[in-house]
């Protein structure tokens, strides 16, 4: 069974309520995520509210978090409220497709997506919502993204190999042009499991990274992840 809460350098995340706990696919997000200069950042799907936290504790940025399974955004909204940057975050009980921020465009969307189409459901059907894409299918994102991204802003997602190399090609066809891409493996011998993308409305010369998250090991972490997440984990 998980913690009831996962603490941080700088706020902790409470999560009973929410459909899924604090992962490594989040975190990895909310580290990562492109947010230099930034003013109007979105989150779709925001379970707990950690990809929200970590990104406000990076920037000055205003945030949009939208989650539309009840539970898990009354989750987010607590943890919001217990965080020092909670002015500049607004949560939203709502799914992508009725959002409605009154023409306000966003220069960064960021999002850890329900990814699995035909893979065995979980029998909790919130579990199941969270993480099959029946209620947020690709083009219901890559749709929403395109409707709310600002001209210059780009998007940012977390997905598994197979799924990401999809979206990849799927973004296209909304104008939307991956140009980054972080190729995250967990261990040194293992093979690549997610990828970070970074999309935009321009299409650029494609960069690619390499991240493995343990040196061979359990908890043997690599000195790069450390890095990256040196400013939220407390063990770094």
């Amino acid at each position: 069974m998980a913690n009831s809460h996962f603490s941080f350098k700088e706020f902790t995340i409470f999560q009973e309520k929410a459909a899924f706990k604090v992962g490594t696919d989040g975190v990895l997000l909310g580290a990562v995520a492109d947010v230099f200069n930034r003013k109007s950042i979105l989150d779709i799907g925001t379970g707990t509210g950690l990809i929200t936290i970590m990104v406000a504790q990076r920037c000055e940025a205003e945030i949009f978090s939208i989650e539309p399974d009840y539970e898990s955004f009354l989750q987010a909204e607590e943890n919001v409220a217990r965080c020092k940057w909670r002015n500049r975050i607004n949560t939203i009980n709502c799914d992508l497709q009725s959002f409605n921020p009154q023409k306000r465009k966003f220069d960064l969307i960021v999002t850890n997506p329900p990814f699995f189409n035909k893979s065995l459901k979980n029998p909790d059907p919130r579990k199941s919502s969270t993480r099959h894409n029946d209620s947020l299918s690709s083009a219901d994102l890559l749709t929403g993204v395109d409707k709310h991204l600002d001209d210059d802003g780009i998007f940012q997602l977390i997905m598994p190999y197979i799924e990401g190399t999809i979206m990849i090609a799927e973004a296209q066809q909304y104008g939307l042009y991956c140009n980054n891409i972080l190729r995250v493996k967990p261990l040194p011998t293992a093979e690549v499991r997610r990828l970070i993308m970074t999309f935009s409305r321009n299409r650029l010369k494609l960069t690619e990274k390499f991240l493995t998250i343990e040196r061979g090991e359990r908890h043997e972490f690599t000195e790069e992840y450390k890095a990256i997440t040196k400013d939220f984990y407390l063990k770094f």
